[in-house]
Order: structure tokens, then sequence, then C-alpha cells
């Protein structure tokens, strides 16, 4: 079961962060650039300054951060 789990936190976060990405280059080709390029520190600005458009893409990487916890405590039973 925390097989199953680890892999789909997995996918929730790639796909969290490919919803990012497409915010910021939707928003910009400079934000997108930097948001791909200079990962976190851009992506954690435009996080902070586009809250509205980013919001959806940090949720779905909280559940799957979340469920990789859930998985990494269940696989050190």
């Amino acid at each position: 079961m925390s097989e199953l789990a680890f892999i789909v936190s997995m996918i929730l976060l790639f796909a969290g962060s490919i919803m990012l990405l497409v915010e910021a280059f939707s928003e910009s080709v400079l934000w997108g650039l930097g948001c791909l390029l200079l990962a976190f520190p851009v992506a954690l600005l435009f996080v902070l300054t586009h809250w509205s458009q980013a919001k959806k893409a940090v949720f779905v990487q909280i559940a799957g951060l979340i469920l990789l916890v859930v998985a990494a405590q269940s696989g050190a039973r």
C-alpha cells in the first residue's frame, strides 16, 4: 500500500509543478523561464506575488507532500 501512496504522491508533486510552470508561463515568458531554471527562489516569489493564479498548483503540491509523509510513515512500520 505504501508503494502506491508513494507513486501517487510523486504524481501529485509532478502535476503541481507542471501546473505552476503553466501559470508562470501564462503570466510571462520571463516568469516561466525563471521558475524553470531557478526553481525554488523564483517559484516562491511567483507564488507570493501571484497567489490567485498559483494557489491551485500549491495545494496540489501540498497534497502530494502530505501523502508522501503518510507513505513514508506507513513504510517505516
